[in-house]
């Protein structure tokens, strides 16, 4: 049975290096993987009120479609020492109305990059505090922090590093790892 990876990328920038980076991992999953991206930059920003008074039309979909898949995984920049608001935003909107969070118990992994040498630590581990609450098993090691990304592209967008694709390809696998544990293990039993 084939299964259904979400990712969720925090730029919306045209060209972005997230973008780029996440369709070239998107490629190294296993072929009985179907990977779909999910796009965020159009969902009206979140508010409490809508819990009560009907939320956007926006919402549902992107709900429905995180609720249908295995794993999920965000590739992110660092905005701040943070990551992106529209991917707060995604995610908030995805965790309400209360007891009612399209994340619970989903395999997480982790990514961020930038083009500087910290990588975007402070993206992931911000990301990783927020998901934890969330009650996701996130893929702890390998950790996948991609630094200088604007030089790891050809022209035609595919990773020129082999050493970095074998690197994420080990990130995928245990990815992968990670998603098959959770799915012979009832959620309670993991943490």
């Amino acid at each position: 049975m084939n299964k259904k990876i979400a990712v969720l990328v925090g730029s919306t920038r045209k060209d972005s290096f997230s973008q780029t980076l996440a369709q070239n991992m998107a490629e190294l999953f296993p072929g009985d993987y179907q990977v779909e991206f999910v796009k965020i930059g159009h969902l009206p920003i979140y508010n409490q009120d809508y819990d009560k008074a009907g939320t956007p039309e926006e919402y549902e979909p992107f709900r429905a479609k995180i609720r249908d898949v295995d794993g999920v995984m965000f590739v992110t920049p660092e905005h701040n020492r943070s990551y992106s608001a529209v991917l707060k935003n995604a995610i908030d909107i995805g965790s309400r109305p209360y007891g009612h969070s399209v994340w619970d118990g989903k395999p997480a992994l982790v990514v961020s990059q930038s083009p500087g040498n910290i990588s975007g630590f402070g993206a992931n581990h911000h990301l990783r505090q927020v998901l934890t609450f969330l009650n996701m098993p996130i893929l702890q090691q390998p950790e996948a922090y991609i630094a200088h990304t604007h030089t790891l592209f050809d022209e035609e967008g595919k990773l020129n590093n082999e050493g970095t694709l074998e690197f994420l390809q080990s990130v995928v696998d245990a990815f992968v790892e990670l998603i098959g544990i959770h799915e012979k293990q009832p959620s309670d039993k993991i943490f």
